[in-house]
């Protein structure tokens, strides 16, 4: 385990656990959880055991809150604007350019930039009681960021409602909305974890990452601009090791053993 004062990196088996650990500040966004998360997207991506990222909060109460006003005193006042970038949209930037799954295990309240946590993973998995929010306006201003990825997964005018009112809704409204995969009773959380993760491990991690690339490239692409893209990657992917030893298992009926190149 690789531990910040923020935030905890931990490997279990094929995956690495990043926990946002401010349970006491229910899991609000800091300058070192930033680094802290960025840290562990990278750790993954240079270690070839690792399959899966899993993201999620410390404590039984939070996911993640959004930005920590508090200690801030106004967190985006305290910007450096001669940066062209923000640390929080470069984090952002990060996550849709990793090429592992990642999974949001979503074990209390999600809100504001927690929202943006949430929908920087590929896939979710949250606890029947969790509140989700986008309350930013209630404090003056608006959820940019997280409207960068939001609006490409929730529908526009459910997106408009969250953004423009602020209210909050539950785990019910979030899976309705397509915000998320799975709702458990929190019980059952770590195990629909678990599950999620053996359902990934067990495929070719070869296909995975370039289709993760591939997924990412065509995003903003026409039809016409797309299809003659995945064409060319459909033919490089059955080039691979991966592809080889698939079709030879299926072949076989046995399981396959993927060298992962």
């Amino acid at each position: 385990m690789t531990d910040t004062s923020s935030v905890s990196i931990d490997k279990r088996g094929p995956a690495l656990w990043i926990t946002i650990n401010r349970p006491e500040k229910r899991n609000a966004i800091n300058a070192d959880v930033i680094a802290g998360i960025a840290k562990g997207y990278r750790a993954a991506h240079d270690d070839p055991a690792i399959r899966a990222i899993v993201l999620t909060g410390a404590g039984e109460k939070a996911f993640c809150a959004g930005a920590d006003l508090q200690n801030t005193g106004g967190a985006f006042a305290a910007q450096d604007f001669s940066k062209p970038n923000v640390d929080f949209a470069d984090l952002l930037r990060l996550s849709q350019n990793a090429t592992k799954p990642a999974i949001a295990r979503v074990n209390g309240v999600c809100m504001a930039g927690g929202m943006g946590l949430l929908c920087m993973t590929d896939m979710a998995i949250s606890a029947d009681n969790v509140i989700f929010g986008l309350p930013e306006v209630k404090v003056g201003v608006f959820p940019m960021q997280v409207l960068s990825l939001l609006q490409s997964i929730a529908p526009r005018r459910i997106v408009n409602e969250w953004a423009i009112t602020g209210e909050p809704f539950d785990a019910k409204t979030a899976l309705a909305a397509g915000l998320l995969n799975h709702v458990v009773p929190p019980a059952e959380l770590d195990a629909k974890v678990d599950w999620l993760i053996g359902r990934i491990t067990d495929k070719s991690p070869t296909a995975i990452r370039r289709g993760k690339y591939a997924m990412r490239a065509i995003a903003s692409m026409s039809f016409d601009e797309a299809i003659a893209y995945t064409e060319t990657q459909i033919a490089l992917l059955a080039m691979t090791e991966d592809a080889k030893e698939g079709l030879k298992a299926f072949a076989e009926k046995r399981k396959p053993s993927w060298p992962g190149k």
